[in-house]
């Protein structure tokens, strides 16, 4: 026996074969790249909020200004407006999604699309249109004063700004939600004689509860993070965002600007918890035994989803319609007159012109290099194999951006980079690192959007491949690459036009040379060039819709040659 067990070769250790290596070094590099644009940098804010040379100790002071009567005002000014525009926002956006998919009303994709025009433009457009209406000068001032409001500036602006810029985000997911519905429970209501009102509370509210949720939550957290708006229509109205604004650029106080920045990312934090919580207990609404909800005509009820909706987008075209009409304008409120001043004093006089082709090669860097990163970091975790504790961290990390506001991931970017010791240093003001940090800002609406698309195609492709000695690199290339094309041109869209009017992540990072349009329409407006401003703001908006259609466009060109196999 001794001698067999002797006489037995060694067991062959099994070689890792070198394209499962370079796979794995691709998931260690997304990962290193979420470390260095996301970790790193929040773990920068917390050292040095609690940081405190002269005591020694940073937590005592920590406590402190989180008691002071100042702060707290902020905090409690930025939860009460941000719950109001929520309670007023996900009705009308439930109304109004309600209306796209349970009437037979007209023009029904011209109203959809009209509504997605505040996503053209930065946030701050609909503050500076609300001036135009019913600020000092404006022309409903008279009518604002009637209600009852001393003026435009403060909590009432801000409310109605928000409710503008926010109604297209919650509208996007309570369409979502109540497209998902069965028509067999509403076919069963009918034939038990249900009445209309009690089917509504009995079927359909209860089918679209978590997207309700969820757009409650999105919301909330984009109102509470928001600097554009209340930097522009705040007044003397302070919210958490513009604190961090004026402690940072101000006042150079940067341990209380990191302390407020940690306090911002608190409620953000929170309701991206509540919402993962909504998503895992949510349950599946269409089976396979499930039947499409087709609406049935009926004169009464679509007129009204008609009226309600015309109302609705009419009061959307204004607002959008007089930050146009401003911006052409001759000398408001004395010379209405048609001219191209304003854009002359932005791009000519201010020289913004540079600052607008800024912002075009952010949009484009990180629509390249964005969808580039999202789309081999979804691919590695959804379609290799191995280095199994490295997967969910890089799962972790490509989901927590959600939860960290534009400002706070802008000043942790200060503290990292900018610090001496720092090796790089050297991207700190450059368009490398405004480019870094707007991906990181909006990476995981685009790593959700290929995951979703990766987990549609039949695992079978690398089964194959990989029984077939094929790198999986080529599988890759020549089947997965193809098929996620129509994602891909979405998401590097949805890249594109955020870089074009994104102001929060920016906004402590650029430099002379690298300053952005979106940013430039702030220091219009704290000038007094409101005109200009507009101008600058309208400008965003029709780049940002010239660039949509021709992502349409060249959507369909990849579908006619790459999608063919889905048509029969």
């Amino acid at each position: 026996m001794n001698a067999t067990a002797v006489l037995l070769p060694p067991p062959l250790r099994q070689r890792v074969p070198w394209s499962d290596r370079l796979a794995h070094a691709a998931l260690l590099g997304i990962l290193l790249f979420l470390v260095v644009g996301l970790a790193l940098p929040l773990a920068a804010i917390l050292s040095q909020a609690v940081r405190n040379a002269e005591q020694g100790s940073g937590w005592a002071a920590f406590a402190a200004y989180l008691q002071s009567p100042a702060l707290l005002h902020s905090l409690w000014n930025s939860v009460w407006v941000s719950a109001l525009v929520t309670v007023i926002v996900i009705p009308l956006a439930f109304a109004f999604a309600y209306a796209l998919t349970r009437s037979c009303m007209p023009a029904r994709g011209i109203f959809r699309s009209i509504t997605l025009l505040p996503l053209l433009a930065p946030s701050l457009l609909s503050a500076i249109s609300l001036i135009y209406w019913f600020g000092n000068q404006g022309v409903a001032k008279d009518f604002w004063l009637a209600l009852g409001f001393e003026g435009i500036y403060g909590a009432p602006g801000i409310v109605l700004a928000e409710c503008f810029a926010t109604f297209p985000h919650a509208l996007m997911i309570l369409v979502t939600a109540l497209s998902l519905a069965d028509a067999r429970l509403y076919e069963a209501a009918d034939a038990l004689g249900t009445r209309r009102l009690r089917r509504f509370f009995t079927i359909t509210l209860p089918g679209a509860k978590y997207g309700l949720i969820s757009a409650a939550l999105v919301t909330f957290t984009l109102v509470i993070t928001d600097f554009g708006i209340p930097k522009v229509v705040g007044g003397n109205f302070n919210v958490l965002a513009t604190d961090v604004f004026k402690l940072v650029i101000g006042q150079q106080d940067f341990q209380r600007g990191a302390v407020v920045a940690l306090l911002l990312l608190t409620p953000a934090a929170l309701t991206f918890a509540v919402d993962h919580v909504v998503q895992r207990r949510q349950t599946a609404m269409l089976t396979a035994r499930a039947v499409a909800l087709q609406p049935q005509p009926s004169r009464g009820f679509d007129a009204a989803m008609t009226a309600y909706c015309t109302l609705i987008v009419a009061l959307m075209l204004a607002m959008f319609g007089m930050a146009v009409f401003a911006s052409f304008a001759t000398l408001w409120p004395y010379n209405l007159a048609p001219s191209l001043n304003h854009y002359v004093a932005g791009l000519v006089d201010a020289e913004l012109g540079d600052a607008l082709l800024n912002s075009l090669k952010l949009a484009a860097g990180t629509a390249v290099f964005g969808t580039a990163v999202v789309f081999v970091g979804a691919y590695l975790l959804e379609k290799t194999r191995g280095l199994g504790p490295a997967r969910p961290l890089v799962r972790l990390m490509a989901m927590l951006p959600m939860a960290v506001p534009g400002l706070v991931l802008g000043l942790g970017y200060i503290f990292f980079f900018n610090a001496p010791g720092n090796p790089l240093n050297l991207l700190y003001q450059s368009m490398a690192l405004l480019v870094l940090c707007t991906v990181v800002h909006f990476y995981t609406t685009g790593h959700l959007t290929m995951v979703t698309a990766l987990k549609a195609i039949d695992a079978e492709f690398e089964s194959v491949s990989a029984s077939l000695k094929v790198p999986f690199y080529k599988t890759f290339w020549r089947v997965t690459l193809p098929i996620c094309l129509p994602t891909l041109i979405d998401v590097s869209r949805y890249f594109f036009i955020n870089a074009m009017t994104t102001i929060s992540a920016v906004v402590f990072l650029y430099s002379p040379d690298t300053k952005l349009a979106s940013v430039a329409i702030l220091n219009l407006d704290e000038a007094g060039e409101t005109g200009a401003a507009a101008a600058m703001a309208v400008l965003i908006a029709g780049i940002s819709a010239v660039v949509t259609v021709l992502y349409l466009l060249l959507g369909r060109v990849v579908e006619r040659r790459t999608q063919a196999w889905r048509r029969r």
